[in-house]
């Protein structure tokens, strides 16, 4: 059985909540062969999935929203990117195609959530299962004019599939499709380096994580003196001159190449960032509270903060509270609303597409 998942490009979200339903099923299905497809990067891909029997293919399946920054979306750089992938994607459709005829298998295709996926999936005349908290058609409709019309042509390509997987902190998926409800789909922590393990296992400040994602946020320096009883991670930057910067911040650590901001969360108090998926369902699985940066163009926040309310400690914070060190780390976290979520939904998702290929098989 070969499972082919079409995994958006748009964030580092979506790559880690594919990857961790892949490690499941590579645990359950271990004579199965896994193919992940994306334009995340190869070396980022590989140390989410964590596996080297899982196999890539570098291919952009969708465009997602163009992000301006970390916090904001650029909606005219959108509708140009979104152009070129559907001038690219007849070719890359028909390449992979016949790749995977080529390997004589039987194959389920799983959509996070490129609406291409579906042209794949009918070119090849096989079952396609959907995976999400949201489609494209819901973060496009609010930008009206243009993006209405993208909006139809995605909830067209979402009805063809044969089943969802609705994640949490999910919005409307009215998709006409059989459903099954998902716990938190997230991985779980890795060992940390012994170097690592020791200096942080040797600190008597509380020891607080910041990300903001693949795209990152450049923050100054000065804002961690701010809070000098305080321990601070993060994931280092990929430009060499904000970790030389960022180097000389004596409460702060820079994660080594190899560790996953979730691989340190056990010895975390806190974390600040923006609204994430993946974020939050890590964050929630280990119990860390969450400082959240607000965000208002883009659809999926307003079903992220309204589950992290519920189900997560947290605090709020605008950008100008980020962007002048007003963190609110010596506030105590509000409590969740509701009973906190069940970490098992990669290990659900993967059962179910299990369901789907023995199916198939037989």
């Amino acid at each position: 059985m070969l499972i082919y998942v079409c995994s958006s490009s748009h964030g580092f979200g979506h790559a880690a909540r594919d990857a961790a339903v892949l490690q499941q099923l590579r645990r359950l299905r271990p004579d199965w062969r896994l193919v992940m497809s994306s334009m995340v990067s190869s070396g980022f891909l590989s140390l989410l999935l964590g596996d080297g029997g899982i196999e890539q293919r570098p291919c952009r399946w969708d465009v997602g929203m163009v992000q301006a920054d970390a916090l904001g979306s650029d909606p005219s750089a959108t509708l140009i990117a979104l152009a070129e992938l559907d001038a690219r994607l007849p070719a890359q459709v028909q390449s992979e195609v016949n790749w995977v005829r080529e390997q004589g298998l039987p194959v389920l295709i799983l959509g996070d959530i490129p609406p291409a996926a579906a042209l794949l999936a009918e070119a090849l005349d096989a079952p396609l299962v959907w995976m999400s908290n949201f489609g494209w058609d819901a973060i496009y409709r609010p930008f009206g004019g243009v993006f209405e019309l993208m909006a139809e042509r995605a909830q067209a390509a979402y009805r063809c599939g044969q089943l969802l997987l609705r994640c949490p902190f999910d919005l409307v998926m009215d998709w006409g499709l059989p459903e099954q409800r998902l716990d938190l789909v997230c991985s779980s922590p890795r060992a940390l380096p012994e170097v690592l393990q020791a200096l942080l296992a040797g600190l008597d400040s509380p020891i607080i994580q910041v990300g903001f994602g693949g795209m990152g946020l450049e923050l100054d320096p000065q804002l961690f003196a701010h809070w000098p009883d305080h321990h601070f991670l993060m994931a280092s930057p990929p430009d060499p001159k904000t970790c030389a910067r960022l180097a000389g911040t004596s409460n702060l650590t820079l994660l080594p190449a190899g560790v996953r901001p979730l691989d340190a969360f056990p010895l975390c108090e806190r974390h600040i960032g923006k609204p994430g998926f993946s974020t939050f369902c890590e964050a929630l699985s280990l119990d860390l509270g969450l400082h959240v940066v607000e965000r208002r163009d883009f659809a999926e926040v307003s079903a992220l903060m309204n589950g992290l309310t519920r189900h997560g400690r947290h605090r709020l914070l605008s950008r100008d509270q980020l962007m002048g060190g007003d963190w609110q780390l010596d506030q105590p976290l509000l409590h969740a609303k509701a009973e906190p979520l069940s970490p098992g939904g990669a290990l659900q998702a993967a059962e179910q597409l299990i369901q789907v290929g023995d199916q198939l098989c037989n």
